[in-house]
């Protein structure tokens, strides 16, 4: 099975420029591709799409020769760059996690999130705090592709490794799909089979 982008183009407005354009590749169950660009080009909006929260204007998402599914179960998870968008507020985190099935003690444990936390609302954790949750959470899900958007920026360089080899971890034992979006060049070649530059079909907004 593999998740795919074909030909692909999206702007938010008929008036307004494209920020993605042309854009054509796939990722296979089991592997992990890298998509880079720098800052300001679009990536986050990519994500979406590559997620399904955003329809192109042009080109299709497919899933396995298939579009996604818009409504029932996604078997594509998206894990933000800015957790606070990805979490209902009124919520305290316990209720964040059983969102997305059985929690996984033995998971929270690996990423570093103490008990205390489970009875936190969002706005009483650190940005690296409800990270780790947003991350938690995607892993528990029967998703099947991951799409890490940015998704280690706001963290240290010692938690960054903790968190990466977690998911790295469970997507090669589940045998799940991996799209790292980042502007590090470096993380996307040391984590990734392959690496697409997106210079020539993301663009800055105005």
């Amino acid at each position: 099975m593999w998740l795919e982008a074909k030909n692909i183009s999206f702007r938010y407005g008929r008036n307004q420029p494209w920020i993605v354009r042309h854009l054509d590749f796939r990722v296979e169950q089991g592997a992990c591709v890298g998509l880079s660009a720098p800052s300001g080009t679009g990536k986050s909006t990519l994500a979406m799409l590559l997620a399904g929260y955003l329809t192109p204007e042009e080109g299709e998402i497919l899933l396995d020769k298939k579009p996604l599914p818009r409504k029932g179960f996604c078997p594509v998870q998206l894990i933000y760059q800015h957790p606070e968008q990805a979490v209902n507020p009124r919520w305290r985190m316990h209720r964040v996690l059983e969102e997305s099935g059985l929690i996984s003690e033995e998971l929270l444990a690996a990423l570093g999130i103490e008990q205390a936390w489970l009875e936190r609302f969002p706005r009483e954790l650190s940005g690296g705090e409800l990270q780790r949750f947003c991350v938690a959470r995607a892993l528990m899900s029967n998703a099947l592709f991951l799409i890490c958007d940015e998704m280690s920026t706001m963290l240290d360089v010692i938690t960054q490794a903790q968190i990466w080899n977690v998911v790295c971890g469970e997507a090669a034992k589940r045998n799940m799909g991996m799209v790292v979006i980042t502007h590090n060049h470096h993380l996307a070649n040391r984590l990734c089979s392959s690496v697409y530059d997106l210079k020539d079909c993301c663009s800055a907004r105005p």
